[in-house]
């Protein structure tokens, strides 16, 4: 085998090593992109649960407090005309 073969078996040994290195690098930083892009669609699930289950209770809480502001209208009313059923 010439010096020049050698050659060239060796410099496509080294590239081919290297391109491994490079496959093998390109992905671990893929994979470590997509185990942050998966944690961040996590939080911000979580964050809209939380929200939603905020807004559930806010908006009970306002329905409750318009009942009792309508009962408390009805009441009024009652008390004006005399209608007032206590004694």
């Amino acid at each position: 085998m010439s010096s020049n073969q050698f050659n060239a078996g060796q410099t496509k040994g080294q590239t081919q090593a290297k391109a491994e290195d490079w496959m093998e690098s390109a992905k671990s930083t893929a994979s470590a992109a997509h185990d942050k892009a998966c944690d961040a669609a996590g939080k911000s699930q979580g964050q809209a649960q939380r929200s939603k289950e905020e807004n559930a209770g806010f908006l009970q809480q306002t329905g409750e407090q318009m009942a009792n502001m309508a009962q408390g209208a009805i009441d009024g009313v009652k008390n004006t005309l005399g209608m007032n059923d206590k004694k």
